[in-house]
């Protein structure tokens, strides 16, 4: 593994980006991306097999799909930090013409994006038709996504799950990012979710749980129990249990933060929350 040290500073560093790329638009959306920060960390820095530079096919290596788009600056400040398009770049967050747009698309080319995501609820289906191709031209990697859990509020998702089991899609690790929040409420208030291990269980899956989703270690450790679990014939769940605007206190557990950016006074708070750590951008 990686110098621990070296990945709480990234994740750290992570936290400024997402703050400052949001701040400067008044636009975008803070809370679900600082609540998912160590995950992406985890994902690119200790997890995901890659090959260097990019190619649209990925084939002969493990391929990400974000399914809930709307956490992009957590997407864009991790890819950059990985070396997929300069760290400067993100200062064109959410601007006219940029390749940084709201919610990651595809036509402006910008490396490490896949699809085009943020209607949500279609993350799981894109990853199952690449695990399948991955299948078929036998290439032995893996396919991840990440989705919300308001998103589990979608019914193409439990079709999608049905499919999956269905047809031993087990190449496939879909996360569930469980922050209990989204952007009119908790979930529990518009719409419950009900016992989410039972239903994929139910559903024909095998289910990891981390508990402590905003423990670097602990995420990198529970992500390499599901990589290992692959390839038994069932995809894989891991349900990731973070909190909501995690390492800014004023925007933590709450979703008014959802899709609200701070103002100078509340960018300088969160900023001194988290000390710079590998340099801004």
């Amino acid at each position: 593994m990686a110098d621990i040290q070296h990945l709480e500073d990234l994740v750290t560093q992570v936290r400024r980006d997402i703050l400052r790329q949001v701040h400067k638009v008044n636009s975008g959306h803070p809370g679900g991306s600082l609540g998912c920060a160590e995950f992406f960390v985890a994902l690119f820095k200790e997890l995901m097999d890659r090959k260097e530079g990019f190619s649209m096919d990925g084939k002969d290596e493990d391929i990400f799909f974000l399914s809930n788009g709307h956490i992009s600056p957590v997407f864009y400040s991790v890819l950059a930090r990985s070396g997929y398009f300069p760290i400067e770049e993100l200062n064109t967050f959410r601007l006219i013409n940029s390749r940084l747009q709201g919610h990651p698309t595809t036509h402006e080319g910008l490396p490490g994006i896949r699809v085009a995501s943020g209607s949500l609820g279609q993350g799981i289906s894109v990853a199952i038709g690449a695990a399948q191709t991955k299948k078929l031209n036998n290439d032995n990697h893996i396919v991840y996504t990440l989705c919300g859990d308001g998103e589990l509020q979608e019914g193409q998702n439990w079709e999608a799950i049905m499919y999956a089991a269905g047809n031993k899609v087990d190449n496939l690790i879909v996360t569930i990012d469980l922050n209990g929040q989204q952007i009119d409420g908790s979930t529990d208030t518009v719409l419950p979710l009900g016992n989410v291990k039972q239903k994929f269980e139910a559903f024909g899956w095998d289910v990891i749980e981390i508990k402590e989703g905003n423990n670097l270690e602990a995420v990198i450790k529970g992500m390499k129990t599901a990589k290992a679990n692959t390839n038994n014939g069932k995809p894989i769940c891991v349900l990731l249990h973070t909190v909501m605007g995690n390492g800014v206190d004023f925007m933590m557990h709450t979703h008014a933060w959802h899709g609200k950016a701070p103002n100078d006074e509340q960018l300088a708070l969160g900023l001194e929350q988290n000390p710079v750590t590998l340099g801004d951008y």
